[in-house]
């Protein structure tokens, strides 16, 4: 494993962004590590306007014509939205802004097939963008009043003397202190605590309904609560929920690790310590000398999302390129069981090793076949046979190739075989 400085910022763009190109890793390499983990975590604007939607209100009465034409509307918006999402994570100059978002959608999963309106679950992509490297009990505070939030945990069925859980639940289970740290009792409290909490779904504007809030006293994980503002607040600067979001940062970014594990503690104290402020424990996380171990940089299996954005990067090609010319991306997903706002429980994703099967080698394959079939690659056809599996580890960011996987392209002679063979090679396959 190549401990120099373009390996080492190699594994730092594929962990903060989804790879890079060799002039994009140039460009990070002269910053050095520290400049680079820096700069990626400064971020900066990253123009790229979303689409502008209609929500498609389903009518009282509606004839078959009506309903039909609402149904095509809405699958239609459905491939807008998540194609134009894929866009802007190939094209983004800052990277981790769209991982970070990513991350973020996964961390407060919600799923557009329950959801049903594509506005509600741009909005919601939108917020995770622009809160998700600020302070987390903002972004929490936020996304507990976000229509699609609201409507995918059933908010509008939580009422006085008929509490619906859903939200109160998950709120501690998988977004803030985790199994372990809270009652049945505590779900029973949190769920009064949002009572009477509505958002319209012919506007996605939430509301408080007074005659629906259960105003009595309750206590959640031993404190007196009234609000679920209040017990947002409480849940979040939370001892627990530093250790549980920062492993699941460091799952996501880094390599799976348990809420005990020492670089947790570590990066558990800058949570605390800044108030729970996302972009110092990012900077804390990739400055951590554990960052660059090698556990770490063979710890994570690239996601279907980011392999097929880290593919498309090293292509030189863009999503709305291959509207036309290339692999219907969403398809491509679809069969490789992850399609952007569609995730399968609220729990998100699985990770790592559920991504590594027979199936889903068949589907990289069948989709970096039709890539390579698309792309240009004057970068590799110009190079000597002898050349070309060096010059394709650089462009797909990859450190070396193991002995299989250099023996396997020294044996296929056609560029566009040899891209598709590297891009699913377990090198490349690995993040």
């Amino acid at each position: 494993m190549r401990n120099d400085p373009e390996a080492t910022i190699a594994h730092l763009l594929r962990r903060a962004g989804f790879g890079a190109t060799p002039a994009e890793l140039q460009k990070y390499v002269a910053l050095g590590y520290d400049g680079a983990a820096r700069s990626l975590v400064a971020g900066g604007p990253d123009a790229a306007p979303a689409p502008t939607l209609d929500i498609v209100n389903q009518g009282e009465i509606e004839t078959v014509e009506e309903r039909k034409a609402r149904a095509k509307q809405r699958q239609m918006q459905r491939r807008q939205i998540a194609n134009w999402w894929l866009e802007r994570m190939t094209v983004a100059e800052q990277p981790l802004a769209e991982k970070m978002t990513w991350y973020w959608h996964g961390h407060f999963a919600t799923s557009i097939d329950k959801v049903n309106e594509a506005k509600f679950m741009l909005q919601q992509n939108e917020t995770f963008r622009g809160l998700g490297m600020g302070k987390f009990e903002a972004l929490t505070q936020a996304v507990a009043k976000d229509p699609a939030m609201m409507l995918w945990l059933d908010s509008n069925a939580n009422k006085k003397g008929s509490p619906n859980e859903n939200f109160g639940r998950e709120l501690m289970e998988l977004f803030t202190v985790g199994i372990g740290t809270y009652s049945e009792a505590d779900v029973k409290e949190a769920a009064r605590t949002f009572t009477g909490w509505r958002v319209a779904r012919r506007t996605g504007v939430f509301s408080l309904q007074g005659g629906q809030v259960d105003r009595g006293p309750k206590s959640v994980l031993g404190r007196a609560v009234t609000t679920g503002e209040e017990l947002i607040s409480i849940l979040a600067s939370h001892p627990a929920a530093a250790k549980f979001v920062t492993a699941k940062l460091w799952f996501k970014f880094a390599a799976p690790t348990t809420v005990d594990s020492p670089v947790v503690a570590d990066l558990a104290a800058v949570f605390t310590s800044s108030g729970g402020d996302i972009k110092q424990v990012m900077q804390a996380l990739f400055l951590h000398p554990e960052f660059l171990s090698p556990a770490v940089r063979q710890g994570l299996v690239k996601q279907p999302v980011e392999y097929v954005v880290g593919a498309l990067r090293a292509s030189g090609l863009r999503p709305s390129d291959t509207d036309v010319t290339g692999p219907d991306l969403l398809n491509a997903l679809r069969n490789l069981n992850q399609l952007p706002f569609d995730p399968p429980s609220v729990g998100g994703w699985p990770g790592n090793g559920y991504w590594i099967s027979t199936a889903t080698a068949l589907e990289r394959l069948r989709f970096a076949n039709a890539l390579s079939g698309s792309a240009r690659l004057d970068w590799l056809t110009g190079a000597g046979a002898a050349d070309r599996p060096t010059v394709l580890a650089r462009q797909l960011g990859v450190d070396e190739w193991s002995s299989a996987t250099m023996q396997a392209l020294r044996k296929v002679s056609a560029p566009k075989q040899q891209f598709a063979l590297a891009l699913t090679s377990p090198e490349f396959v690995l993040n």
